[in-house]
């Protein structure tokens, strides 16, 4: 039996676009008065708020949620630049984001064939839990040999990593805070010693990480452990998202996958568009929230500070201001306005590091013979926010 769709379950709903539309179909920016929070889902209210100075990422008095504050998961939370305004949040992303500039994407995509190879040989993708497994292991196992991980250290990498994310839902039991405060002491651990032996790789993303750092004067060590976490932690379930959405997609529209199966001359160019549209059409990252720091306008609302905005990053997508036939998956849209990974000051710095990722994956699948896409079945992980399939299916 499907619940009554709400804000709260959207994400993780069988199909929220019609709701979505409904919100968009009424006041530009409207006030839940059960939940006490706005919601924004029209693509110029989205942007607006994102892009507003009064609107931050966290609420002034709680910097850190107060289910973490005070241990090890919480401390990486603290310095995130995601989770920060101002010079807190400028200077560390520039460094985060020259860095990332500076990586060959043809040499991420070689890694994900590596490891996509690896862990199908270990992870049975003909079956569902098979396929999600193998879908949430990828994404580390690329980033963790990118960032100096030893191929032996990666599966224990994706196991922290799976521990930690669970305290940054608001849906975490105590048990996952235990634990996600071991994964992150065991994370910074590590991270710590791979930035003490990066000299040695002098070419390695950790060596040129810290010569950017010190060129920009961020001389911050946890901050540096903190968001090479976060940069990990961002990788690890959007990017599953995005290719369970994408697998999704291509079950839903069978003449395109033939098309991709058929034309393995253009494969490449092909998916590459497909997984930007996926982001759009079906986002891993359905909404996110700000916190009004300062009395504000937005659409013609005052709003004051202690408010709350939920932003609907995917009704943004589907908004037809924003792009054209938004309900049809294109892949040679014309200028796509893609709210997925945010907008503005915190638009996520790997958004082409997950693109590539994604398609790579699904390269890999598309050649996997006994891989039928036919025999898909999923339900979505219980989440506030993140779309990510579990598929349950055997082939």
């Amino acid at each position: 039996m499907t619940h009554p769709i709400t804000i709260l379950n959207a994400a993780c709903h069988p199909d929220p676009y019609p709701y979505y539309a409904s919100l968009r179909e009424g006041p530009t920016l409207v006030f839940d008065a059960e939940l006490k929070c706005w919601i924004a889902s029209r693509a110029v209210v989205v942007q607006q708020v994102l892009e507003s100075p009064a609107c931050a990422v966290r609420p002034v008095a709680e910097p850190v949620p107060r289910n973490i504050a005070g241990g090890t998961a919480g401390e990486v939370f603290s310095n995130l630049i995601r989770m920060n305004e101002g010079q807190a949040h400028a200077l560390p992303k520039q460094v985060i984001q020259s860095s990332l500039r500076k990586l060959d994407l043809s040499g991420i995509s070689a890694y994900t064939q590596q490891h996509a190879a690896q862990l199908a040989r270990k992870y049975d993708v003909t079956t569902g839990n098979g396929l999600t497994q193998y879908l949430l292991a990828l994404p580390v196992h690329v980033m963790g040999s990118i960032l100096g991980f030893e191929e032996e250290t990666l599966p224990d990498l994706a196991n922290w990593m799976a521990d930690f994310v669970r305290c940054l839902s608001p849906l975490s039991t105590a048990e996952q805070i235990d634990a996600a405060h071991v994964a992150a002491q065991a994370l910074q651990d590590n991270f710590r010693q791979l930035l003490q032996d990066s000299q040695a790789k002098p070419q390695g993303f950790l060596a040129g990480l810290q010569n950017e750092a010190e060129l920009c004067g961020w001389q911050h060590a946890d901050g540096t452990l903190s968001n090479l976490i976060g940069l990990l932690s961002q990788t690890y379930e959007a990017t599953a998202g995005l290719a369970g959405n994408g697998l999704v997609a291509l079950q839903a529209h069978p003449v395109l996958l033939q098309d991709l199966r058929a034309d393995t001359s253009a494969l490449a160019q092909k998916l590459s568009q497909f997984v930007a549209e996926v982001a759009r059409y079906d986002a891993s990252v359905q909404n996110t929230r700000r916190f009004v720091n300062q009395a504000c306008e937005i659409a013609g609302q005052s709003l004051q500070a202690g408010d709350v905005i939920v932003v609907l990053l995917a009704a943004a997508n589907r908004d037809a201001a924003a792009n054209a036939d938004p309900d049809m998956l294109q892949l040679n849209r014309a200028d796509r306005k893609v709210f997925t990974f945010g907008h503005g000051r915190h638009a996520c710095p790997g958004q082409d590091i997950a693109e590539r990722i994604t398609a790579t994956c699904l390269s890999h699948l598309l050649s996997t013979a006994a891989f039928d896409f036919a025999a898909l079945r999923w339900t979505y992980r219980a989440s506030l926010n993140g779309r990510i399939p579990v598929f349950t299916h055997n082939i």
